[in-house]
């Protein structure tokens, strides 16, 4: 009866060690995506906007209520604006209200007050954006980073249950 649970208990190791090794790589693909996309999101005139300038503010004329009321009237609808930047766009101040998870914005011209979809954005820009938030997803965008989620913590669960067997296994 001994042999047979000390027999279970190593296929059993063997099978845990097997599933850490595959989730490993499952995981680390899309990892490996996120952290790659993010860190050429964060060099300087990678990506569409990487350019930084500074914000004259005296020549904001338009407050922030007034701007998401301009992109409502803009849309036509009341919006589920999720957040408002102040940016600058060509040289331009405007308001970017962004609802929806980020897909959808509109800006506003901060002097202004003239409402305008934002363009599509550069090749590049878009590569990064999919990358870096799983846009190519689409409604399956949450589902896809919970999955991903549990599965990476399937990984770390299995590689803390290796090492206990491992250094239970040395003291020994």
């Amino acid at each position: 009866m001994l042999i047979c649970v000390h027999l279970w208990l190593k296929n059993m190791r063997k099978l845990i060690y097997q599933l850490h090794l595959w989730l490993g790589l499952v995981v680390s693909i899309p990892v490996l995506a996120w952290a790659l996309s993010g860190f050429l999101y964060a060099l300087p005139n990678t990506v569409e906007g990487g350019k930084i300038d500074v914000i004259d503010q005296t020549k904001v004329k338009i407050a922030p209520t007034e701007a998401i009321e301009k992109a409502h009237h803009f849309a036509g609808k009341t919006l589920p604006t999720t957040a408002l930047t102040l940016l600058m766009r060509d040289g331009k101040r405007f308001y970017q209200a962004v609802g929806g998870m980020g897909a959808d914005s509109i800006l506003v011209n901060a002097e202004t007050g003239e409402a305008l979809q934002t363009p599509p954005p550069n090749l590049a820009t878009r590569f990064f954006r999919q990358a870096h938030f799983y846009y190519f997803a689409g409604g399956w965008q949450i589902a896809l980073l919970l999955l991903l989620s549990a599965l990476a913590s399937l990984s770390a669960l299995t590689g803390i249950y290796l090492n206990c067997v491992y250094w239970m296994g040395r003291r020994a």
